[in-house]
This record gives structure tokens, sequence and C-alpha cells, in this order.
């Protein structure tokens, strides 16, 4: 039996009584809205939830799924003591586990082994248990993986419920926008109300493959919480038709919460969003590729011929003389379905010429990147580059900075951080300034010196 449907619920603390003594009354309408979806699962009898939660054990490159027979948990360090104890399906986990292992997918019961419960499980099934108690937990993390990645996952955990012909429901816990209000938890950002708006229309139109279309930098300036856990249980119902049932949406704390329940209709083999956007985005890499630059295309074949042979290929022929016969610093970023793979430069010459200097500093973006793994061989037909060639750097002052012109250079004796200009999310130089003193280790008590630079920047 596949899984038969699946919700959405945030998981604010303050909507259990017990901890909003009162206050969750502001919240009212999410309340009546777990009770509704609460019943609703009541019905269907579920003998497994499956449970996402980005709460629960977090890793950059590793999706966690929750091991042992049981666990525990309460929200205590928000006022309510009672304890929660819930019995794991260990079958299906093993399921989900032997599918992953045979797939080369990096999700599992390795890691840490806390059976305590976080609050992104505890609030929805504080409401679901009120109505039925008769199921096992399958309690998973979100990652630091890529989107595709969390829908791949999706698409395991339904076929592992398959397998084992498990009568399962699925809950997405996650919260929306947390910067909806300037005296909310986070504060105000424009990009919140957007977000909120572009999420709770992807969740009433039921087009999943959205979800992996919205935008990194609005996602990330908008503080969304729920958004890979939605994108897993896109995947879990994947080729699956669904009616949609939209309950309520409200951010009057600063926070938004959206309840929202699917219910699988029957199978439907054009809703096949991961696939639908990976062709897109190879359609749009070849695009780029066609139009691509003598300096982005230098870094690209010398990565991809390295992965191939270790070795950097032969000194090209016939480069234009801005590329053979000048000397200059030069970063290579390298980014992979929106996200950065890798990204290593020189901030003045180190090689003969540019060429040299993209050659070199390509392999190193791509292999040597202490923040991530070396470029895979399967990986190089997903990846976009950009090459900057660095104008000499010049001592500046703050106010001679612009963040969209120039990139900068901080500087504590032997401490020295660089950010590259007109960067996604980057929007202010206090932030730029920021950001490169936290690259260098330098702490706000410390001086520094400024340098700026220009980049020609080449796609």
């Amino acid at each position: 039996m596949p899984i038969s449907s699946a919700f959405i619920m945030p998981h604010p603390p303050l909507i259990i009584p017990e901890v909003g003594r009162g206050e969750e009354a502001k919240v009212q309408k999410t309340i009546d809205s777990f009770h509704m979806a609460a019943k609703q699962i009541a019905q269907m009898r579920p003998e497994t939830i499956i449970l996402i939660s980005p709460h629960s054990v977090l890793y950059a490159d590793y999706i966690h799924i929750s091991p042992g027979k049981k666990a525990s948990g309460s929200l205590k360090r928000f006022g309510a003591p009672a304890v929660f104890t819930a019995k794991y399906d260990e079958e299906l986990a093993d399921e989900i586990c032997r599918i992953c292992e045979s797939a080369d997918f990096p999700a599992g019961t390795l890691g840490e082994k806390s059976s305590e419960l976080d609050h992104g499980t505890l609030v929805p099934l504080y409401f679901v248990n009120q109505y039925y108690t008769g199921y096992k937990l399958i309690r998973c993390s979100v990652s630091g993986l890529t989107r595709q990645e969390h829908y791949k996952f999706g698409v395991i955990l339904q076929d592992a419920a398959n397998s084992l012909d498990r009568n399962t429901v699925l809950i997405a816990s996650g919260d929306l926008s947390h910067r909806l209000e300037h005296d909310g938890p986070y504060g105000f950002a424009p990009e919140g109300p957007e977000l909120d708006k572009t999420l709770v229309d992807i969740m009433k139109s039921g087009d999943f493959g959205k979800f992996l279309e919205v935008d990194e930098n609005l996602s990330e300036k908008g503080a969304d919480c729920g958004l890979n856990s939605f994108i897993i249980m896109a995947g879990a119902l994947d080729k699956k038709a669904v009616d949609t049932k939209f309950y309520s949406y409200e951010g009057p704390l600063g926070v938004g919460y959206a309840v929202c329940a699917y219910k699988v209709a029957g199978d439907d083999i054009t809703r096949d969003f991961a696939a639908q956007y990976a062709a897109e985005s190879q359609e749009h890499i070849q695009t780029i590729r066609n139009n691509e630059s003598v300096y982005v295309k230098l870094a690209r074949e010398t990565l991809e011929y390295y992965v191939a042979k270790n070795k950097i290929p032969p000194f090209p022929d016939n480069l234009p003389d801005e590329l053979a016969n000048t000397r200059a610093g030069v970063f290579v970023s390298i980014k992979k379905n929106g996200q950065l793979r890798g990204c290593i430069g020189t901030t003045e010459p180190t090689r003969a010429n540019v060429a040299e200097e993209i050659r070199q500093n390509a392999v190193s973006s791509g292999t040597r990147d202490p923040r991530f793994s070396p470029v895979a061989k399967d990986e190089l037909g997903e990846l976009i580059y950009n090459v900057d060639v660095l104008s000499p750097a010049e001592a500046c002052k703050k106010e001679d900075l612009d963040v969209k012109r120039y990139g900068v250079i901080v500087t504590n004796g032997y401490k020295r951080g660089l950010l590259l200009p007109d960067l996604d999310g980057v929007d202010s130089v206090d932030e730029q300034i920021n950001i490169a003193c936290r690259k260098a280790g330098i702490t706000p008590r410390e001086k520094y010196t400024l340098e700026r630079f220009e980049v020609r920047r080449n796609t």
C-alpha cells in the first residue's frame, strides 16, 4: 500500500495549552486546522506515521532516520514537562535503510543515537494523539543536501512503504517564514511575506515541482523552516494524483503557520516533478554552455579533464591575449542546483598568466575547497561556473565601498578575509564586511584594514 495521505503541519510549541497558557488563542485558526487534520488521520488508521522534522538530528550531507525501538520527549524547556513516548517502526526503518544502501543514497540510522523527540515532532503528534494512537513512528530529519536529493529521499520513503505494504501517512513538519513582523522572534524582512505567499500558493495548487524552484535567496532571507520537509513530502507523493485540502494560514506572531492535506487519488505519471525539474535544469545548463565565455570554458574543461584523468590537461592553443599574456588574481566559483559547490581563488597573480590562474583555481575549487567533498564525475554535467578576474586591490575606507561594484578584503595581522562583489543575499556594505571578517576569523572587537577591488565577471 502506498503512502495514502500527507500533511503539512507547523510546530509552534506555543500552540500547546500547557505552553501557551492562553497565548495560544492568537493562533486559533491553526489550532482548529490541527484538530481537523488529526481527525482525518484518525479516520485512516495508519499503521505508521512518517514524520519529517527540521529539528531532528541534522547533518550537512546525510539524512538521519531515528534508530531504535522507541523514543521519548517533552516540551519542558517550553514549560510543559509531560513526557510523550513513541514506538518506532523498526521494520520500515530497516527497509528504508536497505533501499538507501542499494541506491547509494546518503541516508540512514548512522550517527547520533539520541532518543529524545524534538518539538518539530511533538507538536503535530500532540494533536494526532488526541484522536488516534494506534501507529508506530518513523522520524526523519532534513539535511544540507540539495533539494533534488531531498525529493529523491521522499521517493525512497514511498518505495519502502510499498515494499512492506504498509498503511502509511506522512507529516511534513515545518513552519514558513520566521521574518514576518518587526517584533517577531527574528525581526522583519520583506522577503518573509513574499516567501509565505509563494509557499502557500504552491500548497494550494498541489504543483509540488514549484517547491524545487523556490528562489534560494528568497528562502534564505525569508528564514524558511519547512521547505526541505515539504520537498521530501513531494517526493513521497511522486507520480501520484492528489486531492488537496488547504486548511489555513496565519502569521500573527511573526512566524508563518500553514496546515494542508493531500489525499492520494491514484497514479499520475505526469507528476514526476524531480524528473521534470532535472530536464529543465539540464536545458538551462546547456543554454549557458552554448553561450559561455572563453574564461568559463577553460575553467570547465580543465576541471572535467582533471576529474576524469587526475591531471591538468595540456595548455590549450590559440587562447586570446588577455588570457595568455596578462596576469591577474582569479576566482573560480562553481554552483550546483543553485547552491555553491566550490569557490577558490587568488587575490593577486601567482601564475605566468590568467589562463594558468584559471586552470589551477578551477581544479582547486572543484577538488580542494575544504567546505565540500571533491566534485565527482557524475556531477560534472550539473555544474555552472563563474570566473572573476580581479583588479589590483587598493586601500580604502568603509565609505569608499559599494557592495555591487567592489569586493572587499579585510586584514588583521595574518588574518585575511575576502568577499567578492555583487553576491546573492549580500545587500549592504556592513553585511559584506561582516562576512569577510567571519571568514578571516576577525572578531567584532578587533581592528582591521580594508581594501577594495573590482572584478570582471565571466559567465
